[in-house]
């Protein structure tokens, strides 16, 4: 296998070919001055199996699923027997199902966009809705990068920590950090508006007095979720208050905004390459890369 860096996630692929050992391959890009999109991969593929690693997160995202595009038909043309693509954030993932009349589902949209660009298999990290993958025409399968996070947490001395989800359909992702975080977990309820976006949040029957509470996420956009629970931790006597999560967004003043609010730090991952990317994604996509070989 080789691994195809891709222009948003160089530094994570480069990082993932030096931990698996597999060949990488560079990739020349460009922005043509009317905003079209170039690549070339700078590496022979003939006979190889190819992964190419590339986030499709903001800015960008629709630059940035044309790359992958491109690179995947490039790698084809080339040669390449068998084409995965790593994406650790996918763009366009949380419109899963239809809301309202006359509405679209992009994420099949996008699924059916990258198989038909030579893509043969798929693998993603903490996908907003994994049911989502079945609608997938290509096999696709996503990992959770949330183990990661509370290592980060532990290795920082918080073992112990209150694993805490914004909603009670998240809570998955509380229970997989408290494996590693070892203390409590629970979760916020939440309600959302469908037509504004706004959520409304309570806390009743969690006891976090005096505790050190990490809230988890999958996805940090503009803050607002995260802002409303460390509020709410804070009014119910947390002693501490951190976040984690896994593609930190963070649109705007989202980082400002959760930092005010009384968290006291931000960890994301590298799916999202920002200033909170404290956490890498590249043991977990190895893994994953060696299992399949």
């Amino acid at each position: 296998m080789k691994i195809i860096c891709g222009p948003a996630s160089k530094p994570l692929a480069e990082a993932v070919a030096a931990q698996t050992g597999y060949p990488a391959v560079s990739v020349a890009s460009k922005i043509f001055p009317d905003g079209e999109s170039y690549v070339r991969l700078e590496g022979n593929v003939a006979d190889e199996d190819v992964a190419i690693v590339q986030t499709t997160c903001p800015p960008m995202q629709d630059g940035r699923l044309f790359q992958l595009a491109f690179m995947a038909d490039a790698a084809k043309r080339g040669g390449a027997k068998k084409v995965t693509a790593v994406v650790p954030y996918l763009a366009y993932a949380r419109q899963d199902k239809t809301f309202l009349s006359g509405e679209g589902i992009s994420v099949e949209t996008i699924s059916r966009m990258i198989k038909a660009a030579g893509i043969d298999e798929f693998l993603t990290v903490n996908i907003h809705s994994e049911p989502s993958l079945k609608q997938f025409p290509t096999p696709a399968r996503t990992v959770s990068a949330i183990p990661l996070i509370a290592k980060y947490f532990v290795e920082k001395g918080h073992k112990g920590a209150f694993a805490l989800s914004p909603d009670k359909g998240a809570m998955y992702i509380a229970q997989q950090a408290q494996t590693v975080l070892g203390g409590d977990c629970g979760h916020l309820n939440k309600t959302r508006d469908r037509y504004t976006g706004q959520t409304v949040q309570t806390a009743d029957g969690l006891n976090v007095k005096g505790q050190t509470v990490i809230i988890l996420d999958d996805i940090i956009s503009t803050g607002g979720t995260i802002v409303g629970a460390a509020k709410i931790l804070r009014e119910n006597g947390a002693k501490h208050v951190f976040c984690g999560c896994v593609h930190g967004l963070l649109i705007g003043d989202a980082e400002k905004r959760i930092l005010d609010a009384g968290v006291e730090e931000i960890v994301g991952t590298d799916s999202v390459p920002g200033n909170v990317s404290k956490v890498s994604l590249a043991p977990l996509i190895s893994q994953e890369l060696k299992g399949a070989k």
